[in-house]
């Protein structure tokens, strides 16, 4: 259940004229001074906007790095998430509460009421930043991680938009922690999978792959049909004593019956098996398939329910309603707001319906 408690207040100082110039070109990685204060301690912070599509908004994300001190509550970066295209502001808080309830490293997340020269800028989601900090915290071991930042993260040689070959392997991916040599490994990755026969797949994506956690994320990914999940918004880590990469799933909001314009998406958008060449040969492998098919089916039965997940949708819906009226991008959609839990609880009886038919006649593929 959501702690309401745990909504903090951010208050932003910037000078006026850098902050402005962050609009003039929205694409642009600009970085400029701010102070950041919480309660009553200030901390010297570089700031920018985040992501990509949503940088058009209205309402933008913004990056914060911390430089004196240096960190905060172990943190170096924090991500603060404007929600615009989501009416609930739930989707991407509810996609990894429930990642992490069936068992997939993810980030954690808190709301934050945030504060802009005074001016209250609206409902924000805060976002852990996946960094070797994130792997310190968890007391696992520090290897590699990758930013999947558009399609070409899509473990495939090819494009994913024009199918041309890619210029190179790692394309479609930025490298959040790790060496060159970390890159020759990705790129040995992506090949091995792409070029190694399936009487020896199992064998070798066994020895590079952590299989029951990508299969985990490969269920939740379409049990709330995230569309672009499969070929961007994640990260890549691998593990260094074990050699085996894994995924942490990364931008969320476009879920649970909507897509990344908040438009309503049919529950049976996305099929089964996802849509990326890794999922596609994994699960022609009989025994990784079988796999799947159980852990889905957990998942179905025990996760991914109305009767599991309507508390925390309505424990997150009652927490946020207070402010809903004062965040400027979001008041005049009070209404829609009020609808949102019973919407999605609707999107998830509907969804886990459509997944349980197919779950049954993908059990009999050969």
């Amino acid at each position: 259940m959501y702690d309401c408690s745990s909504i903090t207040t951010y208050y932003i100082t910037v000078d006026p004229e850098p902050f402005a110039s962050l609009n003039v070109n929205v694409s642009a990685e600009l970085w400029i001074p701010a102070v950041l204060r919480l309660d009553r301690d200030e901390y010297q912070i570089k700031l920018a906007f985040r992501g990509a599509h949503t940088r058009k908004f209205p309402k933008k994300s913004f990056q914060i790095q911390f430089t004196y001190p240096e960190l905060y509550e172990g943190q170096r970066e924090i991500h603060l998430n404007a929600e615009y295209a989501d009416p609930s502001l739930i989707r991407n808080k509810l996609s990894f509460e429930f990642f992490a309830g069936i068992g997939v490293l993810s980030p954690q997340t808190h709301y934050v009421l945030l504060y802009i020269n005074e001016a209250f800028a609206g409902i924000y989601l805060k976002l852990e930043a996946v960094d070797e900090l994130f792997l310190q915290r968890r007391e696992l071991p520090v290897g590699p991680i990758y930013y999947a930042v558009n399609s070409d993260a899509n473990f495939s040689l090819l494009q994913s938009r024009t199918d041309e070959v890619k210029d190179a392997l790692e394309a479609g991916y930025v490298r959040k922690y790790g060496t060159d040599d970390d890159d020759q490994r990705l790129r040995a990755f992506i090949y091995t999978i792409n070029i190694t026969p399936v009487a020896q797949f199992e064998e070798a994506i066994e020895k590079l792959l952590d299989v029951d956690s990508y299969l985990r994320w490969l269920a939740g990914a379409v049990c709330t049909q995230n569309l672009d999940g499969f070929i961007h918004n994640y990260a890549l880590y691998q593990n260094s004593q074990t050699g085996c990469f894994a995924i942490i799933p990364w931008d969320y909001d476009a879920t649970w019956g909507r897509n990344v314009n908040g438009r309503i998406l049919h529950p049976n958008r996305l099929a089964i098996d996802g849509r990326n060449t890794l999922s596609a040969r994994i699960l022609d492998i009989p025994k990784f398939r079988q796999y799947y098919c159980e852990i889905l089916e957990n998942i179905l039965q025990t996760q991914f329910t109305e009767h599991k997940l309507e508390p925390m949708i309505t424990a997150l819906h009652e927490c946020l309603e207070p402010f809903i009226g004062l965040d400027p991008y979001k008041k005049a959609l009070a209404e829609e707001f009020a609808s949102e839990p019973a919407f999605i609880l609707s999107f998830i009886g509907k969804r886990n319906a459509f997944l349980q038919e197919q779950l049954e006649s993908f059990k009999k593929i050969n």
